[in-house]
């Protein structure tokens, strides 16, 4: 029985450490992006293929019987997004869908341990609407125009598709529909611009949770910033911070009293590299962390752009 509850101790420190850190870097993927809310042409596709990789260490309490945890999680992913009218302003819809391959290593009861997972995560659907300052525009149309303050609202969900075991307290998908309702905007200043954003992560509850249980979790709040500039066309600086907090988990309604907090701040670099093709680099680290790992990431991206016929 001792050997039994130790193990089950061991498997949930490792669990709630592996879905801090997979959760963090799903969200980070959307989470700190600059120009989200920049003026774009309507009738524009883009594809986008892209990889991160996450790393770091999560601080415990010392009287835990857990040390020197270490993650890493690598993903992929692949997106497609479309811009067009929607009563007079430009509109657009974007789907996502990562592959994750993950692993968290670290000394529980002085025993080295170690959970790995891999598997495509769950897709996540965007959809932005602008309501000032991006009226919809043809590319020839949108060239001619002069720069101005844009706002703008997106829904983004993320849909429980992912891999998913009720048999295993750890997974890649977190088995739940979740919602984020969010109203940003970007301020042009010659060559220099000003992003801010700010949403709310909804969820619904994981009905089969391990064991039997359900698990729940509370909104998780989330603002960002971004100030940039812009060398050329297509080529651009941004330095990047965001503040998120909240997520509470609750296990067959009891709250787990596990409120996280963290702020990040980064970079990202975009650069034309042909036509109609550019590549983004990203770089985001951590200055203060609750419950949410102090972790890096960098990501890569190669874009590519058309305009319908």
């Amino acid at each position: 029985m001792f050997f039994r509850e130790r193990f089950d101790a061991v498997a949930l420190l490792l669990g709630m450490i592996f879905l801090v850190f997979v959760r963090s870097s799903n969200a980070d993927a959307q989470d700190m992006e600059a120009r989200a809310y920049s003026a774009v042409p309507i009738d524009t596709n883009f594809l986008i293929g892209g990889y991160e990789r996450t790393t770091g260490s999560v601080s415990l309490d010392p009287s835990l019987p857990i040390q020197g945890i270490q993650a890493s999680i690598n993903t992929g992913l692949i997106a497609y997004d479309r811009t067009f009218d929607l009563f007079g302003q430009a509109a657009s819809a974007a789907i996502l869908i990562p592959y994750f391959q993950a692993q968290v290593s670290g000394k529980v009861f002085d025993a080295p341990n170690q959970v790995t997972r891999k598997g495509l995560g769950d897709i996540r659907v965007r959809f932005t609407e602008n309501l000032i300052g991006n009226p919809a525009q043809t590319p020839a149309e949108f060239a001619q125009r002069e720069p101005s303050t844009t706002l703008g609202v997106s829904l983004t969900v993320d849909a429980p598709t992912g891999d998913y075991n009720p048999q295993h307290l750890i997974n890649i998908s977190s088995h739940r529909w979740a919602v984020k309702p969010e109203i940003g905007g970007s301020q042009p200043i010659g060559n220099w611009f000003i992003d801010g954003a700010a949403g709310v992560w909804l969820f619904t509850v994981n009905p089969d949770f391990f064991g039997g249980h359900t698990r729940g979790e509370d909104p998780i709040w989330s603002f960002q910033t971004h100030v940039g500039y812009n060398f050329r066309p297509g080529l651009w600086l941004s330095a990047d911070a965001t503040h998120y907090l909240g997520g509470d988990s609750i296990i067959d309604g009891i709250n787990s009293h596990d409120f996280q907090a963290a702020t990040r701040v980064g970079a990202t670099l975009s650069i034309p590299i042909g036509e109609g093709f550019s590549a983004k680099v990203a770089w985001a680290s951590w200055l203060a962390a609750r419950r949410s790992g102090d972790y890096n990431t960098i990501g890569f991206q190669l874009q590519y752009r058309w305009f319908d016929p």
